[in-house]
């Protein structure tokens, strides 16, 4: 288990990152042979994912509430997390041809994605008494005093009042 930080910090990143969230829903939990094959598909990616960094995937966690899985990533750039979806030497793009052959737009099981492109400083976060989490998992940490105390200050000023 990760240390706990245990003093209010935030987390800053050196240029832009995406934020891609990504999950399913068992719309039908008796029908476990439609469900199943899409619900380990992506512990697949992330393995592989993990194991090649260079395609662009800094962090990933997993969100579990059924009937939902959520899982959060976080990119270095669109193009890479594109470039990821598409390739065909990859875990992805069969995983997403095997759902379609076999679930497309039936009902039974749900799948959905959120993709933000996030631009240098256009993002807060603050952390207290947690281990490394979300984007602190993946940023520099650093403790939220002076100006990074309230959120507003955080996002460095960028917001219209």
């Amino acid at each position: 288990m990760a240390k706990i930080v245990e003093r209010r910090v935030c987390a800053e990143m050196d240029g832009g990152f995406v934020v891609f969230l990504i999950g399913m829903r068992v719309n039908k939990p008796w029908k476990v042979w439609k469900w199943l094959p899409v619900a380990t598909a992506m512990p697949n990616m992330l393995i592989e994912l993990g194991k090649q960094p260079e395609l662009g995937l800094l962090h990933a966690e997993n969100h579990f509430g059924f009937p939902n899985v959520t899982v959060t990533q976080y990119w270095k750039s669109f193009e890479a997390l594109e470039a990821y979806a598409k390739a065909r030497d990859k875990a992805h793009l069969p995983a997403w041809q095997a759902f379609n052959k076999a679930i497309a737009s039936n009902g039974d099981v749900g799948i959905w994605h959120e993709t933000y492109v996030i631009e240098p400083g256009r993002y807060e976060n603050i952390y207290n008494n947690m281990p490394p989490y979300g984007l602190g998992a993946v940023g520099r940490i650093v403790d939220a005093v002076g100006g990074r105390q309230a959120a507003r200050q955080r996002v460095k000023g960028k917001v219209a009042a």
